[in-house]
Order: structure tokens, then sequence, then C-alpha cells
């Protein structure tokens, strides 16, 4: 059947369809396009080998598939080597691989704090995806050093322990050392609680933690009121080792986006011990030449890289700072362990937990004879640095007399004063996780101590009596704590109100 012929209306419609479809043709410049592909040829415990795009870079993301990310790591004659940084369940050998000619990015900004998130920069916490953000590289250059400036003001941490021995500075890398259950996130995370009203923008990357770790820790800063300041990254143990490789370096620049805003910083990487496993695990997997305990002989960059981005720019830059509280395991107390002895190369000073002390209830265990600021003592209140030069010098003395005495030798009547006092100093450090102290505080704590006020006290007696002068301290007004804390070092009036503190007490 023949089909009838359209009326005059319809060709005309036809005619000005046709004369557009033309017009837009002839205006239209046609370029050449070509894409790079590849596919999977085999894939194994979070690493896939690629044949193809022979123009890939190194460390340059590719999708997989149906769009699923990867980094490469390894660039080989023939293959590529790619880590997965998802679930790799859903990649298949022969599936599409295709380059971004782009490295890897994350969302940073405001709209952070208060959020945990994974490395990628995706909510990890079942809010909102976001909505305003910039998409920084993960991998950034340290800064120069005509960029840099001195570390002259101090991180109060709120632990007397680190804050009188061994202070830490802004833009300081102070690493956190000791064996496992010897509460090093714990010390870590106080640090993080005590900035809650300071204005220091905090960071808290957990790298192969288990998830009760990460739910104490969120819950711990929901308490006190710490995570509206802070972002937390995770990569749990069940994700892929690339996955948890790069979840530092995308930290690192989340804390760098406030850094470079002339904001101050602090980043905490819970630990170190675990990322230096998770790039052994992908080094073995892509078939690098092991070194020593298995370790790839580049472990020692892929940590310095990162920590070198820790620091205090100039005023030029802009002032703002970056500071680091990275944390490494250690095995029997053994602190010359290689990965442990790599980052202490590489910081500036170490804070050591004894376990022998933490069993003994000594918490925080920090060690006296092994800990170290290389930092920090510029950084020091003229007060607290006043009240707490002779400090050290005792405990480490203490520290060695206590391990003599157990020897069951006889002590002279001076050797068993420094004993005395010694106890007691150790009894003033004690502090409870979550319980910071003001700087007010500690320099009256000190100067107690100076005065001899918890001479004469059993040893029993001093935990008391320390929070009396906490407590009188705190309910003083804010001139004195100020006159405390930020003056010159304490006047006699200013010591005679402390000791009439205690004696009201």
């Amino acid at each position: 059947m023949i089909a009838p012929p359209p009326d005059d209306g319809d060709a005309g419609r036809l005619d000005d369809i046709a004369g557009r479809l033309g017009a837009a043709a002839e205006q239209y410049a046609f370029q050449p396009h070509s894409t790079s592909v590849g596919h999977v040829v085999s894939i194994a415990d979070g690493v896939a080998r690629i044949s193809g795009l022979p123009g890939a870079a190194l460390s340059e993301r590719v999708t997989i598939g149906e769009g699923r990310p990867g980094i490469v790591l390894d660039l080989d004659e023939d293959e590529l080597g790619v880590a997965l940084l998802d679930d790799p369940d859903g990649v298949h050998v022969g599936d599409v691989v295709v380059g971004t000619g782009d490295v890897l990015c994350v969302p940073v900004g405001d709209e952070l704090l208060g959020r945990v998130v994974d490395p990628l920069g995706r909510p990890a916490d079942g809010g909102p995806d976001w909505a305003n953000v910039e998409a920084w590289p993960i991998e950034r250059p340290a800064p120069p050093l005509v960029d840099r400036a001195a570390v002259r003001e101090p991180l109060s941490t709120g632990i007397t322990a680190v804050d009188a021995l061994f202070p830490i500075g802004r833009g300081q890398r102070e690493l956190i050392v000791g064996d496992r259950g010897t509460g090093k996130s714990t010390l870590a995370i106080d640090a993080v609680l005590n900035q809650r009203d300071t204005g220091v923008r905090c960071v808290i990357v957990s790298i192969g933690q288990q998830s009760s770790s990460v739910v104490q820790l969120l819950d711990r800063l929901r308490r006190h009121d710490a995570l509206q300041n802070t972002v937390v990254v995770i990569a749990p143990p069940s994700s892929t080792p690339g996955f948890r490789f790069i979840a530092p370096y995308a930290g690192c620049t989340i804390a760098e986006y406030f850094r470079d805003r002339g904001e101050e910083a602090l980043i905490i990487f819970d630990d170190l011990t675990e990322h230096a496993v998770a790039y052994r695990e992908l080094a073995l997997l892509l078939r690098r030449p092991p070194g020593r305990e298995a370790y790839p002989g580049d472990i020692f960059y892929v940590h310095s890289r990162l920590l070198e981005r820790g620091t205090r720019l100039s005023d030029r830059k802009g002032g703002g700072s970056l500071t680091m509280l990275p944390i490494a395991e250690t095995h029997a107390g053994r602190i010359s362990d290689f990965i442990p002895t790599n980052l202490i190369s590489i910081t500036d000073g170490q804070l050591y937990l004894d376990p022998m002390a933490f069993d003994r209830g000594v918490k925080p265990a920090v060690d006296v004879g092994l800990s170290v600021s290389r930092v920090g003592g510029r950084t020091q209140r003229p007060a607290m640095k006043a009240v707490a030069s002779k400090l050290r010098l005792d405990a480490a003395r203490f520290r060695e007399i206590e391990v003599f005495s157990r020897f069951g030798g006889r002590v002279d009547a001076s050797t068993q004063r420094l004993l005395a006092r010694g106890e007691r100093i150790r009894e003033l450090l004690k502090q409870g996780p979550g319980r910071p102290r003001s700087p007010a505080q500690q320099v009256a704590l000190l100067v107690a101590l100076e005065e001899g006020c918890f001479d004469n006290l059993a040893t029993e007696e001093v935990a008391a009596h320390v929070d009396r002068l906490l407590a009188g301290i705190a309910g003083r007004s804010e001139e004195f704590r100020h006159a405390l804390a930020e003056g010159p070092p304490p006047t006699d009036d200013l010591r005679r109100a402390v000791r009439s503190l205690l004696e009201e007490a």
C-alpha cells in the first residue's frame, strides 16, 4: 500500500528542520577525539594489573569498570600496577580502565568540620553530601624553607607531663611512640580536646583501627563538644591497602586548607605503623624488591614527604601553622624498631610511653629519659619555663635513683629526700583522660611543688590536694589566672596566693 503524499504544511516544516540542521552542521568544527583505555589483566588483594594506557603517569587516578577509583603505583614495560581504592568485589578481569589525566583529589573546606569522611572525601557518617567545597590534590609539595617561620607559639595540650617537660609548639612534629595499649591514642585525643576553645582546627586520621575504637573516639569528641571543631578521616582495617595508604595524605590536605588560610591546625595520624604495613602490603603485591623487615626501600620517603608538610608559615604566607602528632607502635618496648626510628629521625621530638610505668598506674606514662622536644622549649611561656626548669632534671634523677634503690642497697638521707620528692612529682603529673589542665592550673601546681607544699604529705594524699588546688585556681578571677599563666615568672605575691589556696583547702 502506497502512503499518501504529505500536504504542503508538512513539507514546509520538514524543509525548515533540514535547513536548520544543515546550517548547524556547517558551523560545527569537527575535531578528532580519542580516548586511551586499558583492560584489567589480573586482580588480587586490592591490586590490579592493567594492560594498555601507554600514556598513564605515576600517581594518576584511573577509573575501572563502573567508575571505581584506582591510583597508578607501578609502571612496567607492558602493564600498570593499580591500587584499588574501593571495594574490589565489583572489579573483574577484562573490565575497561580509563585514565583521567589527573591526580587523586579530596574535598576541603569548613563544611567538613564535625564530619566523618573516608580518604576519598566521601561522607562516612550518613550525613549529606558536600554543597560548597573545593578539591585539592592529596599529594602536595611541602612548603619551601623561604616560606617557613620559626616555631614560637605554644600548643597547649592540657597535659602537665607534656606542657611542662616536653612542650609542643604550633608547627612542630612530635612523635608519640610506645607499645600497644599504653595510652598513645588517649594522649593525642586529649590534645585535640584541649583545642576546642582555642581556634585550632583538628584533623584525626584513623588508619586500620578497629570500628570499636573509632566509635569510642567519636563518643569522646561529642561528650567534650570537640567534634564540631574536628574532621575525622577513617580507613578501616577491612579496606584495601591502597585505601589505607592514601588516608594520611588526604587528611594532611584537609588540614593544610586551614593552615593556608592563616589558621592554626593540628593533625593526628593514628597510626603510621599501620600505614607502613599497608604500604608494605602494596609493595609486595606489586612485586617490588623487599628490604629490611620486608619493607620497600622507599618507606622512609613515604613518611618524610608526608611529615615535611607540617610547619609554620611565614607572615608573608599568612602565618598559619600545621602541627603534627603522628603515632607509632613499638613491640616489647623496642624503640629501635625500623619504623619508629625512621619517624624519630624525621620528627622534631618524641614522647615515649613506658609500658612498665603504665602497668604501675602512671598515666600518662611519659618516659622522662627517652622523650624529648627539640623545638618546643622555645615556645614555653615565661611563667611555665621558670617553674618547670628544674622539674625534668628532678624527674630524671628520681628515675635513676629509683631503679638503683630496687636492688636493696642503702641510701643516705639526701637520696631519700630525692626519692620522696620524685614520688610526689610522679603523683602530681598523673592525669586522667579527658581532664585537661589550663596553663594557670599547671603553673600553680609547679609553684606549689617548688614551695614544698606537698613535701609533708603522704604520697596517697597528693592527688586530693592537687584536685583542691585545681578547683581553687578555677574559681579565681580571670585576671589572676592570666597573670599566673601569661605573665612573667611568678612573683612572691602570686606564690603566696597559691600557698594560701592550699592552706584554705
